[in-house]
């Protein structure tokens, strides 16, 4: 009787989650109130299928009223397509917030907060087929209220333990200063895929993949109205710069734009190509989304 000839195991890469195909990611500029929201319900189904996107991130730390992201509207971003809600250091804001945060697997603030603060600062998350850590920072300059840990010191530690259980880490770095955001861009270049830049709400024209692999960009831009200050009603705004004042900042839907940026990751856990998107949302049928 012939042999039967032994079984030849399928070779398996050496990646947690291996995946032949790139994936996809889209990267939303911070949303700034309901006009934000409006933008990521008219704009997203339609990006999704153009840009053919597995993954969504959106930084929401202004979702509400332009400072911080309640409880219903991180719900209601979520429930609209986004997989992750990244924010920076309005994350408590709304009180709500703090008890939430904690039991909603889809919403991340800075890592580099306060140990034991409510909430992670990375999580794990699945999409074509590869096993993605997203990371939130935030840098050290400009930040008055918080103070947190040195996020050049933390990251390389972090990342060296995410790499051994994900294929791929995703950074979004919420700083003030390009300086900063350049410094972590290369000090980390090849050790993740992509280092996003958040917070100052203007789109930068800077996306590009350094020599070791990462995509990087200073600002992802904003979700809102392109006319407001920061997406905020301009003579609220202006009258605080003058009067020293405080008053409460005012929504704006003036000439509302979806801002951010798609990176494709390749197996190696490394970036194929970045670049922004701008999608223009029109006001028709605000209403239903402003109340």
């Amino acid at each position: 009787m012939r042999e039967r000839e032994p079984y030849a195991w399928p070779k398996l890469s050496i990646l947690v989650g291996f995946s032949s195909m790139p994936v996809r990611v889209l990267y939303i500029g911070e949303i700034v109130g309901k006009p934000g929201i409006h933008c990521i319900k008219k704009a997203l189904p339609l990006l999704k299928e153009q840009h053919r996107i597995d993954f969504v991130i959106a930084n929401g730390e202004g979702a509400t009223g332009g400072f911080g992201i309640g409880k219903n509207h991180s719900i209601q971003i979520h429930k609209l397509g986004v997989n992750v809600i990244t924010a920076g250091e309005k994350v408590y804001y709304k009180k709500d917030m703090v008890t939430h945060i904690p039991k909603s697997p889809y919403l991340i603030r800075a890592a580099n907060f306060p140990y034991g603060n409510p909430g992670r600062g990375w999580r794990t998350y699945t999409a074509g087929g590869m096993k993605l850590a997203v990371v939130v920072l935030l840098g050290q300059s400009g930040f008055q209220r918080v103070h947190p840990a040195n996020p050049h010191l933390m990251l390389p530690q972090l990342a060296s333990k995410l790499r051994e259980e994900h294929d791929a880490i995703i950074v979004d770095f919420h700083a003030c200063t390009t300086a900063e955001k350049a410094n972590l861009f290369y000090r980390m270049d090849g050790e993740v895929a992509a280092i996003l830049g958040s917070h100052t709400k203007a789109l930068s024209a800077d996306g590009r993949i350094l020599q070791g692999g990462t995509a990087v960009i200073s600002d992802t831009g904003r979700t809102g109205s392109l006319f407001g200050i920061g997406g905020l009603e301009p003579q609220t705004e202006i009258g605080k710069f003058l009067t020293q004042i405080p008053e409460r900042s005012k929504e704006y839907w003036e000439e509302l734009e979806l801002q951010g940026a798609v990176v494709e990751i390749n197996e190696k856990g490394t970036a194929n190509e970045i670049y922004t998107v701008r999608f223009p949302v029109s006001t028709e049928n605000r209403m239903e989304d402003d109340s």
